[in-house]
């Protein structure tokens, strides 16, 4: 297997949606995916507030990471924040994943970031022995709070 890494053009959005939805399904949570083709067209492309690489095996896109910067006011510099990360089932265990997450990694060395972070949902045994086995560390004493639709609106007015 050739495998290879690229940037998504506008023109990939169509495949950047059917990863979400794969993802999605895998951390059944279909049921919440909202997002359309034009809307990822608008903030990835259009506005660039995200960014997203292909794993790519013998010209067929394999997987995929969604990330966009962050902020640590303590290190004083941007980090990378991984919002998505998906490799086909069929093609798991030939170092796609973790390929896709060392590119990311020297994207954040070579724009001088300070960190690179995830979050996983706690259920995913596979993905976080995987995690840990690339020397990547659990942030026990965090928890993620989250304001979104109706209450994200409502306690904005």
């Amino acid at each position: 297997m050739s495998l290879s890494f690229r940037r998504a053009e506008e023109k990939d959005t169509a495949v950047i949606l059917q990863f979400i939805k794969d993802l999605a399904e895998y951390e059944k949570m279909s049921g919440d995916v909202v997002a359309t083709e034009e809307l990822l067209r608008e903030w990835i492309f259009e506005k660039q507030k995200a960014e997203v690489i292909f794993a790519v095996a013998d010209g067929e896109e394999v997987g995929f990471a969604l990330f966009f910067h962050n902020f640590s006011t303590f290190l004083g510099r941007a980090g990378i924040y991984l919002e998505d990360l998906f490799v086909k089932p069929e093609h798991r265990g030939k170092g796609c994943g973790k390929g896709l997450l060392r590119e990311l990694a020297r994207i954040a060395v070579e724009r001088g970031c300070g960190r690179l972070e995830w979050s996983c949902l706690d259920w995913n045994k596979p993905s976080i022995d995987f995690y840990l086995s690339l020397g990547a560390q659990p942030m026990d004493e965090w928890t993620v709070y989250r304001m979104a639709g109706e209450t994200l609106i409502n306690f904005a007015q």
